[in-house]
């Protein structure tokens, strides 16, 4: 049972009468019991809540920063009406409204309520519990309870590097030759032979096919297709750290985790190779495997990396990167492509990475994808203060050791991308091109 706000007002009223009264103590004994005999019809008039029945609609999946909504069916099987009010309780991040919801439900019907949520971060937001408090026609007394109807929204990242997609496609029909601007003389698989023009390469005459036809020809390539791209997404704790500016809107002030943002890159990856017609596979590795994506087809890969990736969360410990390499070895066993997400943290990766890259380059083509921070750019700019100076010098000193790591990668046969937030997606995807264009994968 629960005291509504009209039955303190009664209650204060009736305090205001006492001290009025000239005899206050019988005054007292009747409005006090006035008061109870109202509550308490009050209180069995309202509608029961214990036998109210709930089911929920609507839709499991959405992308981070759109709405949903979610119905709420209640059943009132009773003899009453249930007349009050309604919350409906999600988990914060869900962003769920409204926070209380009218109620009203004739005896033996029901009604479908509504609540939309945009949710603020990735992974299941999950319904806590639905409270009902209904009151009674005197509006003195309710009665109230909480209910468990679970429901699960899963928020799948955005991937809003996908409007680099229809550019990125453009390059690789180039390149594939279905594009009247043919890439010569690249590649790996032969296509063609057609006539030689002006500015052709000389190493791609064919010169028995000349012979034969008393004219000059050339060979025309094509990028070699059905090879393997493995991408791992480093989770551990260098991919927790928020930069830039987070572009899902109440997503935080502080930017987005790494960890978000190479997710964009790698789904942008992913789109791009598989329309190239390779073969993507996933992986997520901290000092376990969080997620993987094998074997999936075409038309299933990016419904089945955004699944996997959404409730992936960074680990705030330090990255294996002696098991994260193992794991790349024994699920790639010939040569592929090896995309690394990580970061290019100089003591991480000379603790860390650098020591066992060479088990792992010698055998597969590498290519680390990092996402800088913008504010070390700034920082190194700032000069009016002495501080300003200090914040410059540790920017630039971060900066150097960054092209100090990016190097050794590159003495590894390592190919590097280390670019801003917002264009650390289209970069890889520009690197994953190159590497196609000229015939390494």
């Amino acid at each position: 049972m629960a005291l509504t706000g009209r039955a303190g007002l009664l209650a204060a009223l009736a305090a205001i009468v006492v001290l009025l009264a000239p005899a206050p103590g019988l005054v007292v004994t009747a409005a006090a019991l006035v008061l109870a005999v109202l509550v308490v019809a009050d209180l069995l008039l309202a509608g029961g809540v214990r036998g109210l029945r709930f089911e929920r609609d609507g839709e499991r999946r959405v992308r981070l920063g759109q709405p949903v909504t979610i119905g709420l069916i209640v059943d009132n099987p009773g003899s009453r009406r249930v007349r009050g009010v309604l919350r409906d309780a999600w988990q914060p991040s869900a962003g769920a409204a409204p926070r209380l919801t009218r109620l009203d439900v004739p005896p033996r019907e029901r009604r479908r309520l509504v609540t939309t949520l945009t949710p603020t971060r990735r992974g299941d937001r999950e319904a806590v519990a639905v409270t009902v408090r209904s009151v009674g026609p005197l509006g003195l007394a309710a009665r109230q309870r909480t209910f468990h109807v679970p429901w699960t929204v899963r928020v799948l990242p955005p991937f809003l590097s996908r409007r680099h997609l229809p550019a990125r496609l453009a390059r690789l029909r180039e390149l594939d030759g279905r594009h009247p601007a043919l890439v010569r003389g690249q590649g790996t698989e032969f296509d063609s032979l057609r006539e030689y023009v002006v500015g052709d390469d000389v190493r791609s005459i064919d010169w028995r096919a000349s012979a034969r036809r008393n004219d000059v020809v050339v060979r025309t390539w094509r990028p070699e297709r059905d090879r393997r791209v493995l991408i791992v997404l480093d989770t551990g704790r260098t991919s927790a750290g928020r930069v830039g500016v987070a572009p899902v809107p109440g997503s935080g002030p502080s930017g987005w985790p790494r960890l978000d943002w190479s997710m964009d890159a790698a789904l942008l990856l992913a789109a791009l190779a598989s329309r190239a017609g390779d073969r993507v596979d996933f992986l997520a590795y901290d000092r376990a495997v969080r997620a993987q994506v094998s074997g999936a087809s075409r038309t299933e890969l990016l419904s089945s990396l955004v699944d996997a990736m959404a409730p992936i969360e960074a680990e705030l410990v330090e990255a294996d990167a002696a098991g994260m390499v193992a794991a790349v070895l024994s699920r790639a066993r010939r040569r592929c492509l090896v995309v690394l997400l990580t970061d290019l943290n100089a003591a991480a990766m000379q603790e860390g990475l650098l020591p066992v890259l060479p088990g792992l380059s010698s055998r597969h083509m590498v290519l680390v994808a990092s996402v800088a921070d913008p504010r070390v750019a700034g920082m190194a700019a700032g000069r009016g203060t002495a501080e300003a100076v200090y914040d410059a010098a540790a920017a630039e000193r971060l900066r150097g050791e960054r092209r100090e790591i990016t190097a050794v990668l590159r003495r590894h046969g390592v190919e590097v991308v280390d670019a801003l937030p917002e264009d650390v997606a289209p970069a890889l995807a520009d690197a994953y091109l190159a590497l196609k264009a000229a015939g390494r994968l």
